[in-house]
């Protein structure tokens, strides 16, 4: 009997983690989870059959356990990344050090163990932004580590994923839902996206395996070309709700993010805002899944309308196929 091929995930914890653990399983991957609660992380057991999965509890700088488990994988898949450098952890917690110096090491490690491939999760638009924000500066520099050390890799750069239990969606929803009549835009909500359904992502990474893809950049985008005003538009009509989008001075919406920023869980920073300032669509330099052959088929209403609903003000029953009892 063919051996399985294991498949180590670093940051499998995560929403494309969790579905990525549940994607390759049911392909009859062996998988191990990388994390730094076990605790925290033990409901990925549920993502597979007994088994499949293994979770292993470490540091990402623990170089001789990472060793140790790259050495028991065929696949190597990073998935870790940060949106903010605030948290409980903030000397660690850096986009230096989750960004750059990880990859690095990692991506030696992976070398000198020669293991078959590696995949690293980056984002869409970095080369424009890391012009004057850390994060897209951090990311693109950890790619550029990862092609130094590993030459075979793939780099996946990701537009904004969105799924049940995205940060995405879910949160404008939530805020939508709750900040009565006027919501704030930033940059006139001009800023376009190509939002990536989260099991088209899976599939992409699937693909890219099963298919041997290696030394690649690849952009992951969705079908369609969003705005941020229209994403915020949609996700009002799907939950029934009216409120005015108001574009924001820039002056002014770096005050208010700025005393946002103070809290410990902002729901945006400066950082972030910046980001907002610089289109998160295809740059023309890397193909995209579309053209190798692996194309994003799920359509942004579509999917938002089968899990936003508990935003509505009936939740469940606001659903077109309810029908009341008369």
């Amino acid at each position: 009997m063919k051996d399985k091929i294991r498949v180590l995930i670093f940051g499998a914890s995560g929403t494309i983690g969790k579905n990525l653990v549940r994607k390759l399983t049911e392909a009859d991957y062996i998988v191990t989870c990388q994390t730094r609660n076990r605790h925290k992380s033990i409901s990925l057991m549920t993502q597979g059959p007994p088994g499949y999965i293994i979770i292993e509890e470490c540091h990402i700088f623990n170089e001789n356990k990472i060793r140790e488990l790259v050495k028991q994988n065929s696949i190597v898949i990073n998935l870790v990344g940060i949106l903010s450098e605030k948290g409980k952890n903030k000397k660690f917690n850096t986009f230096l050090n989750v960004h750059e110096k990880f990859p690095a090491m990692l991506s030696n490690i992976c070398r000198e163990c020669k293991i078959e491939q590696l995949i690293h999760m980056s984002s869409l638009g970095i080369d424009e932004s890391s012009t004057d924000s850390i994060y897209a500066k951090s990311k693109l520099n950890g790619e550029n580590q990862i092609k130094n050390n590993f030459k075979s890799a793939t780099i996946l750069r990701s537009s904004v994923v969105y799924g049940v239990d995205d940060k995405f969606t879910n949160l404008f929803a939530s805020l939508l839902s709750n900040i009565p009549i006027i919501f704030p835009l930033y940059y006139k909500g001009s800023t376009l996206f190509r939002p990536i359904y989260i099991s088209d992502l899976t599939e992409i990474i699937y693909q890219i395996i099963i298919q041997k893809i290696k030394s690649k950049t690849l952009e992951c985008i969705g079908p369609e070309e969003i705005s941020y005003k229209n994403i915020l538009e949609r996700i009002l009509k799907i939950i029934g709700k009216k409120r005015l989008l108001i574009s924001i001075p820039l002056p002014i919406a770096k005050f208010m993010v700025f005393f946002l920023s103070l809290f410990p869980k902002p729901l945006i920073d400066l950082e972030q805002l910046r980001l907002l300032k610089y289109n998160n669509i295809p740059s023309g330099k890397y193909k995209t899944n579309f053209d190798v052959g692996i194309p994003s088929k799920s359509h942004f209403d579509t999917e938002l309308k089968k899990f936003l609903w508990m935003y509505s003000d009936r939740g469940q029953f606001s659903q077109p196929n309810y029908k009341e009892n008369n």
